[in-house]
């Protein structure tokens, strides 16, 4: 299996870099979250416009709170003595309830949305295709005009990830 190296390479930085490093978690979800937020309400109304019903929310996407582990009284700490805020454990509740299950939760929800868009408006099969299907669609925009539907290639035409009706429409 791949996997990313981190764990192993940690204790080898500087101290410098760990100290730069820190504040670098931050600051791409400032910069990138509400023009995140903004594309997602445009590509709802987008789906809305083109008639997009039945779409996932985005809390759907986000963990329960009963699923987290450890409760306030018990949130592990780490006792970084550079670190002041990390020896309160309201640092880490922050950080492990609010801060990564919300903001991972808003990136693999644009993700599902823009592959509807994707699957609506393109569907051409390519080699990452195949992980657009948490975003199926009953029926492209090539399906819905028997002229243009007669325009795709025999396996685009019946992929079930933008046409459900397979075995009905397509002959």
């Amino acid at each position: 299996m791949d996997r990313v190296q981190i764990g192993c390479n940690y204790v080898k930085q500087p101290f410098w870099k760990i100290m730069l490093g820190v504040p670098l978690i931050y600051l791409p979800l400032i910069t990138s979250v509400p023009f995140l937020i903004i594309g997602v309400l445009l590509i709802k109304t987008h789906l809305s416009y083109v008639g997009g019903m039945e779409i996932k929310s985005y809390w759907e996407f986000v963990p329960s709170w009963i699923s987290h582990r450890y409760r306030n009284n018990e949130q592990p700490t780490i006792n970084i003595p550079w670190y002041f805020l990390s020896h309160y454990r309201a640092f880490w509740v922050f950080n492990c309830k609010l801060y990564c299950p919300l903001s991972v939760a808003l990136f693999s929800y644009a993700t599902y949305l823009v592959k509807i868009v994707e699957n609506w408006w393109c569907p051409f099969a390519h080699e990452q295709k195949k992980t657009y299907a948490e975003s199926a669609i009953d029926e492209s925009f090539w399906h819905v005009d028997p002229e243009e539907l007669a325009k795709l290639h025999p396996d685009d035409r019946k992929n079930p990830i933008w046409n459900a009706n397979v075995d009905k429409k397509v002959k």
